[in-house]
């Protein structure tokens, strides 16, 4: 799939809604799983690249031993800024950077980690070849991605609804990028591209996604993505496609609690 260079681009309201409905909806559970497997390599230099609002980096702030530092950097302004108004539970240097050109020196951090945003890298080899290069040898790369959409129940479901409601030009926001990269031979070969030499250990891993109601995963997916840019070029209104996609999770989950499938993989390799 191709990719516009406007899916890397999260400003606006989108920064904060991304935060208080994304982060607890979907992010939060592989939050604490990538900082447990960071924590357990006992590392003194970590960074963290699309560090977006900062749910990975108050994972780390809460699992590293007391003597890691943590660096987390992100391409956005807007969402570091949310994620540094924010905060952790201990000093993190947060750094404006492109995962692209790194502006650190050659093997300086323990571990890379990067949490859901490799999708969105215009070059991944060319990403993961900068991730290698700030590692020390020995140190280790982890990241996640998205698994397909059809495994991942409230954005396929609110990625369905959105097509019924612009038959003609439905937003695939979802599928193309989020969803987009999880084929596993795909991955390797880009890790093999950037030089790494060692296997990658390629882990899928299920979680679930809950919400009070319907309408927090349906607000969370069209307003607190890049959906919400798919939907405004489109002439529909955000409370029009909203509606749409709560009648569409109330269908399937029911209009009081919901409870859906979410998977991704998740990768870890030795430099």
């Amino acid at each position: 799939m191709n990719q516009p260079k406007a899916d890397a681009i999260f400003a606006g309201s989108v920064p904060e809604l991304y935060d208080s409905l994304m982060v607890p909806l979907i992010f939060e559970p592989y939050a604490e799983d990538i900082a447990r497997r960071v924590a357990a390599l006992n590392p003194k230099h970590v960074l963290e690249t699309a560090a977006g609002t900062g749910a990975v980096t108050r994972a780390l702030a809460r699992s590293l031993p007391p003597h890691a530092e943590l660096t987390a950097t992100d391409l956005n302004q807007p969402m570091l800024d949310r994620a540094a108004a924010v905060g952790a539970q201990r000093p993190v240097a947060w750094k404006q950077a492109d995962a692209m050109k790194l502006p650190f020196d050659d093997e300086s951090f323990d571990v890379v980690v990067c949490q859901f945003g490799v999708m969105f890298f215009p070059d991944r080899p060319h990403a993961y070849a900068e991730a290698r290069r700030v590692l020390r040898p020995g140190g280790t790369f982890i990241f996640n991605a998205w698994d397909r959409i059809e495994e991942n129940e409230f954005a396929h479901t609110v990625t369905k609804a959105l097509a019924t409601l612009f038959p003609t030009d439905p937003p695939m926001f979802m599928a193309r990028t989020p969803h987009g990269y999880h084929d596993r031979v795909r991955i390797a070969a880009d890790l093999a591209q950037a030089g790494f030499t060692t296997t990658a250990l390629i882990e899928r891993v299920t979680a679930r996604s809950r919400a009070a109601s319907a309408e927090v995963p349906a607000m969370a997916y069209c307003q607190g993505t890049n959906l919400r840019g798919e939907i405004e070029a489109r002439g529909g209104t955000l409370t029009d496609a909203t509606a749409a996609c709560t009648r569409a999770i109330e269908t399937l989950f029911g209009s009081g609690e919901v409870d859906g499938k979410i998977q991704a993989n998740v990768v870890t390799i030795r430099r």
